[in-house]
């Protein structure tokens, strides 16, 4: 997330004495935040109508496409704004115009990465329709940000001036939330490059496979950017598609829980839309027109990331010198002078080494990525939103690209399936012998792409369902990816529907919500047998509570369980440990960054020597039982704080920090609230943000939960209303039907045509 890169830039905003110093806006109540939208004098073709139910939450209804696209503008605006000026400035690498000289190195490496290299030649190949969609939402943006008298907070807090959007924008922020989240992973590995044993750590990492985890702490300035990448990117999510063989109405359900950066606004808004070509229920990217995760009349949608390989690195002292093409750009940088930052670009892409935030050995390197090059994913989704089967469904990603997606189909028939949405590079090599190619190889080279119709697909599996959770997905003749999240999450969605009983919506419910980690049970019963392989007892009574407390442990990260904080303990210094003993400091670090955290440790165990083990596992509990005392239990151990971007801010950050509870989960969980090994009191930053859930017998049994609340609008009422359902696991209501929402939905909204 942007959290860390925002505020520690505009630490130097408190040198100055700005308008963050001032206080929070006065609350806020539905009824006066609904009377600040703007509903005269509009370009409108013919009058739209608005619905809002308590939470905040739109139903759009307009005569004609373009009058939809223009509203739904208006909205995203009215809920977001403020949000969405922070988003596309990020973007662009802008963050130095709001927070000031501390930024530009970040700005720098934003510059080169270059999310907009494709807008406009994306913008330029768009359908006519698409690009009408498109136009017309983005002029209900600017028509918001001018005709509106009070501008959110962020604009006054971060100097932001009432700038026009542009179709490429948008296509821009979409680039940004599609970042390569294999990235994540090779930033921090190119500064091994040069060492002996190279190939040998490059093979370790390829077999481990696992993405990167939230521990990663490197120098500040380069975790601010593994922020912006993580937090703001469609990198992980839970989805499950049931079909109609094992429901009582025979008709399928959809599930889907999202994982993004915790943070207030939530990454997500929820909407309806309805036109002559579009009616659609879900969750929305705000500045981003289409539902990414929903329904319609006959169908329902939800996706994972892939983790798929739509990169590769190429060792640029390859290409010639008249090959390479340079560029000056100037960073605007507020309270002090612009600075020019020079970026080269290969004919691969990006020299990626040139960015100040990457410490890269062994030579100058270029960035390929499928990202940087046209692609329609807004046509891919509308052409979703208008989908009524399953053919219809996958033929509409055949212009979808990145970021990669395990996307999943329901429909009112009990129909379920699930399609790679990609342009997937094809390459000769299953797996690359190194981490930078060379490009004047051409089995180095990439030879075409395959697309969602040349991909694997299932459709109507005998087991009756379909889960995704960023798993390794189906085998291809090219290799889809190296990077992939544990089997924990999709096996216990597997371990939950198993069987022939029909599956109800308070089940999937309880899937949503569920904390159990079936490979920390594993480790800790490998961990409790070396300790009694060993004969270790524990030799004061705080460790024989810590024992008893693992032994008792049944595997759910509970708030009220004393069993995960005694094993997380015990993991964390058991780690450290074997890491320091087994590794190099640099590759002890790599390692306790994989996601397969675990995994590797469990292995570590079994190759080690019973001697030192033994010292080790005596450490281990001996510093845990230290710590054990200081923790009631898991909430107490494990938080869930949630804030504005600002909330890290010294002396005034409290004011943006809005949520700070217990927390359910961990890592691996379905209820995923990521964390690193620590024996500190510690939050999680990345996880579920969402929750979805359509029964498809039912067009209005849509249910639907954010992390926060619907308005970015700071001290609304709905600002962040929908935490106390959240943590409950209760859901928001969204119906379908139109004389279901007009009925429902008790607050409007009437649009007026200029002229009338």
């Amino acid at each position: 997330m942007f959290l860390r890169a925002l505020s520690l830039a505009m630490i130097s905003s408190l040198l100055v004495g700005c308008a963050i110093l001032s206080p929070l806006p006065k609350k806020t109540g539905l009824a006066q935040r609904l009377a600040m939208f703007p509903t005269k004098d509009l370009p409108l073709k013919g009058p739209v109508t608005i619905h809002w139910n308590e939470h905040q939450v739109p139903f759009i209804e307009a005569k004609n496409d373009a009058d939809l696209a223009f509203a739904l503008g208006l909205v995203h605006s009215h809920l977001r704004l403020g949000q969405m000026e922070l988003m596309r400035r990020i973007a662009a690498g802008r963050i130095s115009e709001m927070a000031g000289p501390m930024a530009s190195e970040i700005d720098h490496s934003l510059r080169i990465l270059n999310f907009g290299r494709a807008a406009a030649e994306t913008e330029k190949r768009m359908p006519a329709k698409t690009k009408a969609w498109v136009t017309a939402f983005v002029a209900g943006i600017n028509h918001y940000q001018k005709r509106v008298r009070k501008l959110p907070s962020e604009y006054r807090l971060l100097g932001l001036d009432r700038e026009p959007w542009t179709v490429r924008d948008v296509l821009t922020v979409g680039r940004l939330a599609s970042t390569d989240v294999n990235w994540l992973v090779w930033f921090r590995t190119l500064q091994l490059r040069d060492r002996k044993d190279w190939p040998q750590v490059w093979a370790k990492l390829v077999k481990a496979g696992g993405d990167s985890m939230a521990s990663f702490r490197g120098t500040t300035k380069q975790a601010a950017l593994d922020d912006i990448l993580r937090g703001l990117s469609r990198s992980g999510s839970n989805a499950l598609a049931i079909s109609g063989k094992r429901t009582r109405s025979g008709a399928a359900l959809m599930a889907n829980d999202p994982h993004l950066g915790l943070m207030l606004p939530n990454l997500w808004l929820i909407a309806g839309i309805k036109s002559p070509s579009y009616h659609a229920v879900g969750l929305m990217v705000p500045g981003i027109p289409f539902v990414a995760l929903g329904r319609n009349a006959r169908i329902a949608w939800g996706g994972t990331n892939m983790r798929a390989a739509s990169s590769d690195l190429y060792d640029a002292s390859k290409f010639k010198p008249g090959e390479i093409r340079t560029r000056v750009e100037t960073i605007r940088v507020r309270w002090w002078r612009n600075k020019k930052v020079t970026v080269r670009e290969t004919p691969v892409g990006p020299m990626i080494s040139d960015a100040p935030l990457l410490k890269v050995a062994g030579g100058p390197v270029a960035l390929r990525w499928v990202g940087h090059e046209a692609s329609d994913e807004i046509t891919a989704f509308l052409k979703v939103q208008r989908a009524g089967n399953w053919q219809e469904f996958r033929a509409a990603f055949k212009s979808f690209a990145v970021s990669a997606q395990n996307m999943l189909y329901a429909d009112v028939e009990g129909n379920i399936g699930q399609l790679m949405a990609i342009r997937l590079p094809v390459r000769r090599d299953a797996v690359p012998r190194d981490l930078v190619l060379d490009p004047t190889r051409a089995r180095d080279r990439w030879q075409g792409y395959l697309t969602a119709l040349d991909l694997p697909a299932s459709y109507n599996p005998k087991a009756g369902f379909l889960a995704s959770a960023n798993n390794r997905p189906a085998a291809t003749r090219v290799p889809v990816g190296y990077f992939f999240s544990t089997d924990d999450r999709v096996k216990r969605m597997a371990a939950l529907m198993k069987g022939n009983g029909k599956v109800t919506l308070d089940a999937l419910k309880g899937v949503q919500r569920d904390v159990y980690l079936i490979s920390a049970v594993e480790l800790r019963d490998q961990i409790l047998s070396k300790i009694d392989a060993s004969k270790i007892e524990g030799a004061t009574p705080q460790q024989k509570a810590v024992l008893k407390s693992m032994r008792d442990w049944d595997g759910h990260y509970r708030v009220s369980s004393r069993g995960a904080v005694a094993f997380e303990l015990v993991h964390h210094f058991l780690s450290r440990a074997l890491r320091a003993r087994l590794y190099e400091p640099q590759i002890a670090g790599l390692m306790a960054n994989q996601a397969r955290n675990k995994a590797l440790l469990v292995k570590d165990i079994e190759r080690s020597e019973a001697a030192p083990l033994k010292a080790d596992l005596k450490a281990a509990l001996a510093a845990a039982a230290g710590r054990f005392g200081e923790f009631d239990n898991w909430g107490a151990y494990h938080r869930l704080v949630v804030g504005h971007p600002l909330a890290r801010l010294p002396v005034i950050g409290n004011r943006y920090r809005f949520v700070n509870v217990p927390a359910e989960g961990s890592n691996d969980t379905l209820w995923k609230t990521a964390h690193g090994t620590t024996d500190e009191r510690h939050p999680a930053r990345f996880g579920s943000n969402a929750r979805h859930i359509s029964d498809l017998s039912d067009p209005d049994a849509n249910w639907f939960t954010l992390l926060g609340g619907q308005d970015g609008w700071f001290n609304s009422s709905t600002f962040k209303d929908q935490v106390p359902l959240w943590l409950k696991g209760g859901y928001v209501k969204v119906p379908f039907r139109m004389e279901t929402v007009r009925k429902d939905f008790k607050h409007k909204t009437q649009l007026v045509p200029a002229g009338k």
